[in-house]
């Protein structure tokens, strides 16, 4: 006697029953494998990405957004710094090393970041093509950069204003792709990377032009004589002519100035080298001793105009928030397959009044007790096991939809495929469930009488 392919045929014949029953534990499993997918993932993303960030330094505002904005881009910035204060702070003695940062355009999407090769090398990243900019508007696409938008070596575009999407397009100067990156599987995969000066000239043209003031040459009205009329038109003309070529100099001089702007070699670590009054949106800084942690923070929020914010504080405090919202999806969760599992057990004892003689008829050409027992708890067994596998699918699923819709945020890194050992724990949980939803059931076939059911019929 084949249990598995009866118990199989008996799950079959209520399919709308059986169906309705896997779903349900199936919705309720699916929460818990995204959970965990979102879990194990989102917290090593985020511990890899502020690796080797000690500490942010922008502008006044939520120390949340500032961390969010500079480190994980995924939020507006709080506002720019003057680059002054920034050096000035640089040379402290607590500090080991700042990497400024100029933020606020973005291509596609994907923010453009304008920095320096000290960047690159607290990633550690590399080349799968070309190398890193040096001079302005040469810039390196990250990998998933490069690979959503199709650009390639050589290849040029026009960056937008703004974080997001449908902003007006900074025409005046394209930037053009030097180097592409090897996918890291952190933030650097989702940014378009470039120098500080980019990002300054880029704005600079957007500057409304002075207008240029001409006079017009003043005419001698010598009327003595025709003679000294005509030379006077002549000296005018000279005069005219004189200021032309002057003007065609300034203006060729003028063109050198700023063709020559556009190609000069860009600060490599540091902070570009520059005589105007300019701006940065944020530091990343390294500290030079654990002694910085407790006095360089408090000094910067009091004594200047900027502010400090500690990127694994903040993400602590992220995650006290987010693990509200976790433990109500978990709760859910729980509900769901509690109810999944009643579904299962009103399902099994339904089943079995209607089956009573048909179990009788079993014991009387040869089933024993024991088997009548397997055959409940494999029906149970089966609904649950199929659930478990469903609802996995689905969570896996859903993560994928998830990573696909966000491609410029932090889901975009998630891997929807990878399959962690305590999904396992999912599969033998659902399986428990179809075990106690099957046991009572099961203990009613196993006290079949045959007698009483046969003379019933």
């Amino acid at each position: 006697m084949n249990l598995f392919k009866l118990s199989w045929k008996y799950l079959t014949f209520r399919p709308l029953s059986t169906g309705l029953n896997v779903l349900l534990l199936a919705l309720g499993l699916a929460i818990i494998t995204v959970l965990l997918l979102i879990q194990d993932q989102f917290e090593k993303k985020m511990t890899q990405d502020a690796a080797g960030i000690d500490l942010v330094v922008g502008a006044k505002g939520s120390p949340l957004q500032l961390i969010l904005s500079s480190v994980y881009h995924v939020d507006f910035p709080t506002g720019n710094i003057p680059m002054n204060e920034a050096v000035r702070l640089s040379r402290s003695r607590l500090v080991k090393q700042t990497i400024p940062m100029a933020l606020g355009d973005n291509y596609q999407g994907y923010r453009i970041v304008g920095t320096n090769h000290d960047y690159l090398s607290l990633y550690e990243v590399g080349f799968s093509s070309g190398k890193a900019w040096e001079e302005p508007f040469e810039v390196v696409l990250g990998a998933m950069v490069a690979e959503k938008s199709g650009l390639k070596l050589g290849d040029t575009f026009t960056g937008s204003h703004g974080i997001s999407v449908g902003s007006h397009d900074h025409d005046h100067h394209d930037f053009r792709v030097v180097g592409v990156l090897e996918p890291e599987g952190n933030v650097v995969d989702r940014l378009v990377l470039t120098s500080i000066e980019s990002v300054w000239y880029t704005h600079d043209e957007e500057e409304p032009a002075e207008e240029e003031t001409t006079s017009e040459p003043s005419e001698d009205q010598d009327t003595d004589a025709h003679d000294h009329e005509h030379q006077n038109e002549v000296a005018e003309h000279a005069d005219h002519d004189h200021e032309d070529h002057d003007h065609e100099e300034e203006d060729q001089g003028h063109d050198h100035d700023h063709d020559a702007k556009f190609h000069h070699p860009v600060a490599k670590s540091g902070f570009p080298k520059t005589d105007q009054d300019r701006d940065v949106t944020t530091l990343l800084v390294q500290y030079r001793s654990p002694m910085a942690a407790v006095q360089l923070p408090r000094m910067i929020n009091s004594n200047t105009n900027m502010q400090a914010a500690s990127p694994s504080f903040e993400m602590s405090r992220l995650f006290e928030l987010l693990g509200v919202g976790i433990q109500v999806l978990e709760g859910l969760a729980f509900v769901l397959i509690a109810i999944s599992g009643l579904g299962i057990f009103i399902a099994l004892y339904n089943s079995l009044k209607e089956r009573r003689y048909d179990l009788a008829v079993l014991r009387a050409i040869g089933a024993s007790k024991f088997q009548l027992l397997i055959l409940i708890f494999l029906e149970g067994i089966s609904l649950t096991f199929l659930g478990a596998l469903l609802g996995i699918l689905l969570g896996h699923s859903f993560l994928s939809i998830l990573a696909a819709q966000n491609e410029q945020g932090i889901a975009a890194g998630l891997e929807a495929w990878t399959f962690l050992s305590a999904e396992l724990w999912i599969v033998i949980y659902a399986l428990t469930v179809g075990v106690l939803a099957s046991a009572i059931p099961a203990w009613s076939a196993y006290q079949t009488s045959i007698a009483n059911q046969l003379t019933r019929k």
